[in-house]
């Protein structure tokens, strides 16, 4: 059997999924957090300029600091 099948160009699966999707569905659910939620005076459009400028990283700090400035 072609071994291509299980393992593509050296990536496999498991890290496709580390790389790729996770981080993406991470980014995902902190930007529509952060649409949804209520924040004060101009601090919703600073952290999705930040979400949106910084992928990984504003997500992250977002999760962290961010959800605890709403309303």
């Amino acid at each position: 059997m072609n071994s291509t099948f299980l393992f593509i160009g050296g990536i496999g699966g498991l890290e496709i999924l580390i790389i790729f999707i996770l981080p993406g569905i991470l980014w995902l659910w902190s930007l529509i957090d952060c649409v949804k939620g209520e924040f004060k005076n101009y601090d919703k459009i600073v952290w999705i300029l930040l979400i949106i400028l910084l992928p990984i990283l504003g997500a992250i700090l977002y999760l962290i600091i961010g959800r605890n400035q709403k309303v």
